[in-house]
């Protein structure tokens, strides 16, 4: 896999939000042109695109805004984690109450509950800017 694609409306909060998860924004580039329209299946477009690279260098999100043609909308942002379509994506973290820690500080909620599984794992969910889902998880032992 290459990357998994979001499409946002606020990606500066966004960028903040992955960056505060330990993702590196890898580079910003502005794409539009008939090519790009083509590739996609619209008339014309104009998007900003934001690639944020795991620390480990192996996955990229790609965040795009969108301003011609303009998003639409669709799922609401407190939509339920059982809603149809991709509904998080999960990143393993070494201190499962500092990310949460930061995460809220950026404007981030808690889901659910912290939950232990087995003596494996510490989970959580969190509803980061627009919506977005992301699952924590924290090795134990």
């Amino acid at each position: 896999m290459d990357n998994i694609g979001i499409i946002v409306d606020d990606l500066e909060a966004v960028i903040a939000f992955f960056v505060e998860l330990g993702l590196e924004l890898e580079g910003r580039a502005l794409v539009e042109g008939r090519w790009a329209a083509r590739l996609v299946g619209l008339d014309d477009q104009r998007v900003d695109i934001a690639m944020m690279r795991t620390p480990d260098g192996h996955g990229r999100i790609e965040l795009a805004k969108y301003h011609i043609p303009k998003a639409i909308g669709g799922v609401p942002e407190d939509a339920p984690v059982n809603t149809l379509g991709i509904r998080r994506i999960m990143f393993t973290v070494d201190d499962i109450d500092d990310a949460i820690a930061r995460l809220l500080a950026h404007g981030a909620e808690l889901v659910g509950e912290v939950v232990q599984y087995e003596d494996s794992y510490r989970l959580c969910y969190v509803r980061g800017p627009e919506g977005i889902v992301v699952a924590l998880a924290e090795e134990l032992g």
